[in-house]
């Protein structure tokens, strides 16, 4: 693995045989910081949001996965 720094980017090369699903949960944790790293919101909000979320995705999916 080589990293390295060029004009304003970072740059990392991996060889090929790396587990790809392994990669993107690294990947999705860089772009979470990187989308982050100027927020103000709280915990309880992130929180807050978070359920809000999931209970629209519940309800809008939730005939997907119960027997009717």
């Amino acid at each position: 693995m080589t990293i390295e720094r060029i004009n304003n980017e970072i740059v990392i090369r991996m060889p090929g045989n790396i587990d790809i699903e392994e990669l993107q949960r690294l990947i999705n944790l860089l772009i979470y910081k990187e989308v982050t790293v100027n927020s103000v919101a709280s915990q309880d909000e992130v929180d807050e949001l978070a359920s809000a979320a999931n209970k629209g995705w519940w309800e809008q999916n939730k005939d997907r996965f119960l027997r009717k």
